[in-house]
């Protein structure tokens, strides 16, 4: 990361050039419209794999799973894409350019069709956002940043926005797919037509989605190739028929794996991959209310539960403990030179005894049902150790999601939180104290989560996140855990498949000719 700077003037990333997400400069520039097809690739007749669950939703703008979004970007492709080094580079776009503080503009790359073979224009864009900013979905509120788009030609567009938001490419990515104008709602959640590299080809709800190959994908997308013709995401909810289903060859990628089936996924012939997503866990508090509001019990909190001891035992070896909500370097505001609380139940103790509470006191901790009880269990006797004595409820997920700022709810929530590529999101619903997901109050956390969001220069905007880590350790909002990993059985999968930082699950292969 270089030295933050107070401005950038002009900000530019064209093919291989990128505006940053989290990590350093690409190098470039290199123009998408000038590069050959992707070198051929072997493709397989089918790929399968067991998800743990089905989509939710396939409308992109009320999409809020992984399984969701695995489906969706295999289907469709946004203007940009988050690398796994947590960088922004053009996908649908060739070139994506901040002219000022407040306006994008947007070439698209030449010649790229959606699946119904109509060309994708400008007026996709506007039609893009459009859907997000007029739905109910999680990204409607952020969307309404943008002003109006401006159509300049059949390529080019600009998007502008009534403030600085140097959040809104990483939005863009996710949110901001592109589909054809003949697109319905009833098509959006049932049929999608993109312009990625698998068509949608058929929905069993309960069962499966199955995709086919796009044969006109030839463009060097960083995205990469199609893995095989047929994709086909099968919903097995009982992670035994997931490993079972590896072992037999009735799938070749499941998801999800416990760590005490990692030895049958091997048994069964198949290969075991751990990798660290870009996700946190911590556990949320509720500092508008007593004794959490004094900043020393949460810092007593901190110090009172033995991170590295639990993950090591029960969560992955890939995990470890966070100095804050900044899951690694790939992640905005990331800062390796802040270090985690230390496990301390002497200090634990004496910051209890400081505020008042000598013998500890007694506090309740929710949980949203099918999260891992026995890690709960586990933090729940380490703060016994220091006098805490906790209540654990375990919440069936829609009442857990419909009581955010319930005063009523308790106080300590166990959270999961992904990706965290840029951590505008998290922090302006979960930190910001006028967020729909918060019951953080702290007006020197909410003066830099403000300045994070409306600060244009990427490296000024990592400088401003860093040092709200720093203050996120003297007040702490939450008990800082781990970062967030996920497990995969792989077996016989044709290509090259790698998982990604965001946990979507793409059955796509790089070639050596992607950006």
């Amino acid at each position: 990361m270089t030295e933050a700077q107070s401005r950038l003037s002009r900000r530019t990333f064209t093919g291989g050039v990128g505006l940053l997400a989290g990590g350093g400069p690409l190098s470039g520039p290199i123009s998408v419209a000038d590069r050959a097809l992707q070198t051929p690739v072997s493709v397989a007749e089918e790929v399968v794999i067991d998800l743990a669950g089905g989509p939710d939703n396939l409308d992109p703008a009320l999409a809020r799973s992984t399984r969701d979004w695995s489906v969706i970007h295999s289907v469709y492709d946004s203007l940009l894409l988050l690398s796994n080094d947590g960088e922004l580079v053009p996908l649908a776009a060739e070139s994506f350019e901040a002219v000022n503080d407040t306006t994008y503009e947007v070439l698209l790359r030449s010649g790229l069709r959606f699946h119904d073979g109509t060309p994708v224009t400008s007026a996709a864009i506007e039609r893009g956002i459009a859907h997000v900013q007029n739905s109910e979905g999680p990204a409607a509120a952020n969307f309404g940043v943008i002003e109006r788009v401006e159509i300049l030609d059949e390529r080019t567009a600009r998007i502008v926005t009534t403030e600085p938001a140097g959040w809104l490419p990483s939005q863009l990515a996710v949110w901001l797919v592109l589909f054809p104008e003949n697109a319905t709602p009833e098509s959006l959640a049932r049929a999608p037509v993109g312009s990625g590299p698998y068509l949608f080809e058929a929905l069993e709800p309960g069962t499966e989605v199955v995709l086919r190959r796009n044969p006109g994908y030839t463009w060097p997308s960083p995205k990469g190739v199609a893995l095989a013709e047929t994709a086909r995401f099968r919903f097995v909810p009982e992670s035994a028929t997931r490993v079972a289903d590896l072992g037999t060859g009735g799938a070749n990628i499941v998801t999800s794996i416990p760590r005490d089936q990692l030895r049958a996924v091997e048994e069964g012939g198949g290969q075991v991959i751990e990798t660290a997503i870009l996700g946190t866990a911590f556990l949320r508090l509720a500092t508008d209310i007593a004794p959490f509001d004094d900043p020393r019990v949460g810092v007593a909190l901190n110090h009172a539960v033995d991170v590295d001891a639990l993950t090591s035992a029960l969560v992955s070896r890939q995990s470890r403990r966070l100095a804050s909500i900044f899951p690694d370097g790939r992640a905005l505001g990331f800062d390796a030179s802040l270090a985690p609380f230390a496990y301390d139940t002497a200090r634990a103790r004496a910051l209890l005894d400081e505020v008042g509470f000598p013998s500890g006191f007694e506090m309740r901790l929710e949980f949203a049902s099918g999260e891992r009880d026995d890690v709960l269990q586990v933090i729940a006797a380490q703060l016994a150790e220091v006098g805490i004595t906790v209540t654990l409820e375990s919440v069936e997920l829609a009442t857990f999601n419909g009581s955010w700022q319930d005063p009523e709810s308790a106080p300590l929530r166990f959270v999961s939180w992904r990706p965290v590529f840029d951590p505008h999101t998290l922090l302006s619903l979960m930190f910001a104290s006028s967020g729909p997901l918060s019951r953080h109050r702290d007006d020197v956390a909410d003066e830099l989560i403000r300045g994070g969001a409306t600060e244009p220069a990427p490296d000024a905007r990592a400088a401003v996140y860093q040092e709200l880590g720093r203050r996120f350790q003297e007040a702490p909002p939450a008990v800082f855990l781990w970062n967030l990993t996920s497990t995969y059985g792989v077996k016989n999968v044709p290509g090259s498949w790698v998982p990604r930082g965001d946990e979507y699950v793409i059955p796509t292969q790089a070639t050596e000719d992607a950006t």
